[in-house]
């Protein structure tokens, strides 16, 4: 009688490992997944980095958070080929894709922008919607995703929206500033105030029209 409950057990605990919808943290990674870990672990670091400049005001602590942001853009266009190549797609590859996705290029470029001077109340509630914005696609991406043509290799045809990736123009127009020196009380636009003794930078609409075109239909 013992024998046949630990049998039993045995065969529950292998179907359990084997069900898709629970994920074993280190069998169930394939080779896109790790691609798509060091896009999230660049995004991660870029924030540090970036907080490391506005702490010691060293310009080259920006420099490379910046330079991260752009290596994690390689990983995101990378994992995917990776993945099509194998023939390896997950669910799990697809929720790790969005996640990384939403530290590198929704947080990093909101922690950069704030670094580099853009941190009024006003400011601040603007780089919030901006990521909400990100997180909004991203979720609406992954919900709609099986639905969405795809060509022969299994690519999407269309996206709903910008791709959140393309934020990394706000964050080249950035680099472009901090080479002109023009960052900190110097961005350009200066600060304006909106309504009494609530200040603004004009510089942080170029988020707004970012996370606006990420709603877009």
């Amino acid at each position: 009688m013992e024998s046949t409950i630990s049998g039993k057990n045995e065969i529950e605990l292998r179907n359990f490992n084997d069900d898709y919808k629970h994920f074993s943290l280190v069998r169930n990674f394939h080779l896109a997944d790790f691609i798509t870990l060091a896009n999230g672990l660049c995004g991660s670091y870029s924030i540090f980095s970036c907080i490391q400049y506005m702490i010691t005001k060293e310009e080259w602590f920006l420099w490379f958070g910046m330079l991260l942001m752009p290596l994690g853009m390689l990983f995101d266009l990378l994992d995917g080929k990776v993945a099509r190549w194998r023939n390896s797609s997950s669910i799990l590859g697809q929720e790790l894709d969005s996640l990384a996705d939403l530290i590198s290029f929704g947080v990093a470029p909101a922690v950069c922008g704030f670094a580099v001077g853009i941190r009024t109340f006003a400011d601040t509630m603007v780089l919030s919607v901006f990521i909400a914005c990100g997180i909004a696609r991203l979720a609406r991406y992954n919900a709609t995703v099986a639905s969405l043509p795809k060509d022969s290799s299994g690519k999407i045809s269309y996206f709903e929206g910008t791709p959140i990736p393309t934020t990394m123009t706000i964050v080249a127009i950035i680099a472009y500033f901090v080479k002109e020196g023009q960052i900190d009380d110097n961005l350009p636009g200066g600060v304006i105030e909106i309504f009494p003794n609530i200040m603004l930078h004009p510089f942080v609409s170029l988020y707004a029209l970012s996370g606006i075109a990420m709603k877009q239909e």
